[in-house]
């Protein structure tokens, strides 16, 4: 399966080496940061919603959206905030909207086009001045968890997906045996089922690309 895969897939899971990746995912989400003693703030990222809205929000970009991208260290600049939340926030909407509700991302059997509802959400916030590629994945992610993977330039060097990362992740995720695994080392690490399958993956490649080496 690795080598008909359309991403490259990080060590640990390339290696067959599950108990690594359960250190990698235990490492992210679990243990304090030596320096600090808290967890990393991408950790909250799955679960944070302090208001208690974000089901009832699931079609409406908030300024508690722009708040949670911050837990994974991107900021919408000012002017940015002002055409997401007010000039353009009706358009965003009915975008997000169109996007359907979240699902897995690997149950979705058509590739993804720029005609499709996710690709089109992904363009039209683009546009916005300060919102670029990886600012607006992780809004879309946001909204859409399990859809809607999670890139950044760290993430896409290490799956090789630079040049296109939504299509070859839906593509690798497909048949459904990454998908279960990636479930599994949720379940092995003891995570909150809030966590889906492709925020697993991402992180595993963040934390490769990061240097961390798992301590087994």
């Amino acid at each position: 399966m690795v080598d008909q895969l359309p991403i490259r897939l990080p060590r640990v899971l390339r290696d067959g080496d599950d108990a690594g990746a359960v250190d990698v995912l235990q490492e992210y989400f679990t243990r304090p940061l030596r320096k600090t003693g808290y967890l990393r703030t991408g950790a909250l990222w799955d679960s944070w919603d302090p208001s208690g809205n974000r089901d009832r929000d699931a079609n409406i970009f908030t300024a508690e959206d722009l708040v949670a991208v911050t837990l994974l260290s991107v900021q919408v600049p000012a002017q940015g905030a002002f055409f997401l939340l007010g000039e353009n926030n009706a358009e965003l909407n009915r975008l997000l909207a169109d996007v359907g509700p979240d699902r897995d991302l690997s149950n979705e059997p058509d590739p993804f086009t720029p005609e499709s509802p996710v690709w089109r959400l992904e363009t039209a916030l683009r546009e916005i001045h300060g919102v670029g590629r990886t600012m607006a994945s992780k809004l879309i992610a946001r909204k859409r968890p399990r859809l809607h993977p999670i890139y950044d330039d760290v993430i896409g060097r290490e799956l090789g997906t630079k040049a296109a990362h939504l299509e070859p992740v839906r593509e690798a995720l497909h048949d459904g045996e990454l998908h279960v695994r990636l479930l599994d080392l949720r379940v092995r690490a003891g995570l909150d089922d809030a966590i889906p399958a492709i925020r697993v993956l991402d992180v595993l490649a963040w934390m490769q690309g990061k240097g961390y080496k798992p301590a087994l």
